[in-house]
């Protein structure tokens, strides 16, 4: 029986680090299927602002027809932002910052759009054109919404992999730290993005 004792110890020990890391495991996935997930809603946001703007560049394309230039700038910096695509089981900081820089030149370009409406008065009572924008203006507090738990998610994960003893085993179980979305320069407040449709301009 003695002869067998270091082999049972030893199993013992294995059983232990096993049962632990299975528990470690178990404790990353839930944190990390809850930061893809709040990923998903992030992509969500984006896309839903991505299919607003081919309607609002067609309805406005029969006011604004010397601005062509800036319609062609939305449509190509939505084309740009819906080709990134990122693996939400590893978002590295290299990635999201071309999506979050791709996303950028969108709001930019719908930025200058919005601001070309300004001179458009007939465009601007549009009942379909005003809902276009109060829908958008929706989607991007969203977008901000949505970005801001995605970080707090990343947080949750991050700061339970770099917690000893979590980050002994995070990176043999396969897992890593995701990036978080930087504030955008300039962006210190929200896209503002609406109307007032009460008033025109003389």
């Amino acid at each position: 029986m003695k002869k067998w004792l270091p082999f049972i110890v030893i199993i013992g020990i294995i059983f232990i680090i096993g049962a632990y890391m299975a528990s470690i495991n178990n404790k990353l996935v839930v944190l990390d299927q809850k930061a893809t997930a709040q990923w998903a809603n992030v992509e969500s946001s984006y896309q839903r602002r991505a299919d607003l703007i081919p309607n609002i560049v067609s309805t406005a394309k029969g006011y604004a027809e010397f601005e062509q230039e800036t319609l062609i700038q939305v449509t190509e910096a939505r084309s740009r932002a819906t080709s990134i695509n990122i693996d939400p089981s590893n978002i590295t900081p290299e990635q999201l910052a071309q999506f979050q820089q791709a996303q950028a030149g969108v709001t930019s370009a719908l930025s200058r759009l919005l601001a070309v409406f300004e001179r458009y008065p007939d465009l601007k009572a549009n009942e379909n054109f005003k809902e276009l924008i109060n829908e958008l203006e929706r989607t991007e507090n969203r977008i901000n919404v949505e970005r801001n738990r995605f970080n707090e998610a990343a947080r949750v994960l991050n700061t339970e992999i770099h917690q000893f003893p979590t980050k002994m085993f995070a990176g043999i179980l396969g897992f890593h730290e995701k990036a978080y979305f930087q504030a955008d320069a300039g962006s210190e407040t929200a896209p503002k993005v609406e109307f007032d449709f009460g008033k025109d301009k003389n």
